[in-house]
């Protein structure tokens, strides 16, 4: 089995062919331009997005609209789910309002998708609801399905340093802290995976354990 984490719906009809596979969705520029147009703040603490209360259903319809589309991209093997609505669990940030951070979860909805030979499409909501982060939402989901590889999909071919991508990179280097901006998440849920036994790719990076 292998879990794909994509952004929005930045990802067309060639995984249509994929056996044994999920799919997990970001959506943040569509979050935040359906907030501001709903006159709602968009913030971020330490990189990560402050919801509040009335927030959440935004943050909803805008993934809603997302994994409809992302659907559509793949193919009649999709089938779009919503994490809190098939069992994503996670532990809650209070600093950050209704946000999560995801736990190893085995949602059933997921399990008979694959076992029938559809691609779940997961949009990273978690039994709250909570919001939460979907590079943390794939490594979770990854985990708890026992996952052989878990791949995070970007507008880049891997993990990059001094114009080059990296062919791989061990969880102490990630650790150090020697990267910034979007890559963090990503690389973080990938040691995360690497360290429970997934193999764990960002494009054509191996993260190693």
């Amino acid at each position: 089995m292998i879990v794909i984490k994509v952004g929005g719906a930045s990802v067309g009809s060639d995984l249509g062919e994929l056996r044994h596979a999920v799919v997990v969705h970001g959506g943040g520029p569509q979050i935040s331009a359906a907030m501001e147009a709903a006159g709602l703040e968009v913030a971020f603490v330490r990189g990560r997005r402050f919801t509040s209360a009335a927030a959440i259903e935004v943050v909803r319809a805008a993934l809603l609209e997302v994994n409809a589309e992302l659907c559509e991209a793949i193919g009649p093997r999709a089938v779009g789910l919503v994490g809190d609505e098939v069992g994503l669990q996670a532990t809650r940030v209070p600093e950050l309002g209704h946000v999560g951070s995801p736990v190893p979860s085995r949602p059933r909805a997921v399990v008979d998708a694959v076992a029938e030979g559809l691609i779940p499409v997961v949009a990273p909501l978690a039994v709250g609801p909570l919001n939460v982060n979907a590079d943390e939402a794939a490594a979770a989901l990854a985990i708890g399905l026992g996952a052989d590889r878990i791949l995070f999909l970007t507008d880049v071919p891997g993990v990059v340093r001094d114009d080059e991508v990296l062919d791989h990179i061990g969880a102490d280097e990630v650790e150090a802290g020697s990267f910034e901006g979007g890559i963090v998440p990503k690389l973080d849920a990938a040691v995360v995976a690497a360290k429970r036994g997934v193999r764990a790719e960002i494009g054509r990076t191996l993260v190693t354990a």
